[in-house]
């Protein structure tokens, strides 16, 4: 059966560090710059959300957009909406996750897919952090 996608863009402001505890600071550094800088940095990310399935013959959907929405509001923009994505989310905790592009739009997808459960898949997210930067988690 044809599988259609809907895809719904939100954008939010959030601050990061990246760092290994576990490393001297010259060694974080040499491998992450001055994004390992002690002062944070912080950037407005562009995120797109991809949700495929069939098409429902009587609504037209791929996927109910009101629920996409409540899931985006929820997972992503009440979670990295203006918050240190270092301090303000465990699973970027110190010593945990680097808070890349690739982590990030990697655990936004499995938010959403767990939020939306089966009633759609997550296909596609794409989360820019500047216009010469972003990431693509594509469902396998």
């Amino acid at each position: 059966m044809p599988r259609t996608s809907l895809t719904r863009r939100v954008t939010f402001a959030a601050a990061h560090r990246y760092r290994r505890p576990e490393w001297s600071a010259e060694k974080n550094f040499a491998v992450f710059g001055n994004c390992s800088r002690e002062a944070w940095h912080g950037h407005t990310y562009t995120c797109d959300v991809s949700v495929s399935g069939p098409v429902d013959a009587i609504t037209g959907f791929a996927f109910d957009l009101r629920t996409l929405d409540e899931v985006l509001e929820r997972e992503v923009m009440a979670r990295f909406d203006h918050r240190n994505v270092n301090t303000d989310i465990p699973e970027f905790a110190e010593g945990l996750l680097v808070p890349t592009c690739e982590n990030i739009a990697a655990f936004i997808a499995t938010r959403v897919q767990d939020a939306i459960g089966p009633s759609g898949q997550v296909t596609r997210v794409w989360l820019s952090e500047s216009p010469t930067l972003w990431a693509e988690w594509i469902a396998d």
